[in-house]
């Protein structure tokens, strides 16, 4: 079991990293508005921030990233295998569904956890003109992928 205080610092230093990696967008490059569908927008693109074995929890690994929608990006379904995973909203809005629970859209700010093995069946933007970023954190089994495609239930 790994001890409140080593999950928080490391969650204190994820949220800073993933901060930084917010910065102001690129104000030269003008933002179009489109009505793009989700089949044809750039998909999510994850940036790894920090990954560290737990000293104090054998076999565990930690993981925090960035992961960037443009508008209307949708990631396809998949699964985090047996990782606990943590996401909280740095920049617009993101659209998140879970197993058969209702899909719910969370707003900068906001966070949600999926439990391992959980079915994320929508994570999408919602936005057609604005990006979105998430913080993700992930507690995973030591060299197991993050996420692996998984269109069905």
């Amino acid at each position: 079991m790994v001890p409140s205080q080593t999950v928080g610092r490391l969650l204190a230093i994820a949220a800073l990293a993933g901060a930084t990696a917010c910065g102001p967008a690129n104000e030269s490059e003008p933002v179009v508005a489109s009505a793009t569908s989700a089949a044809a927008a750039s998909p999510p693109q994850a940036s790894v921030l920090l990954q560290q074995a737990l000293p104090n929890a054998e076999g565990k690994t930690f993981t925090s990233q960035v992961v960037d929608f443009p508008p209307v990006a949708a990631a396809a379904p998949h699964r985090h295998g047996q990782a606990f995973v943590y996401a909280y909203v740095l920049q617009g809005a993101v659209r998140s569904q879970i197993d058969d629970n209702p899909a719910t859209t969370y707003h900068q700010g906001e966070s949600w956890f999926e439990q391992p093995g959980a079915h994320h069946v929508v994570a999408a933007n919602p936005s057609t003109t604005e990006r979105a970023k998430l913080l993700v954190v992930y507690v995973s089994n030591t060299g197991d992928p993050l996420q692996a495609d998984n269109p069905h239930s």
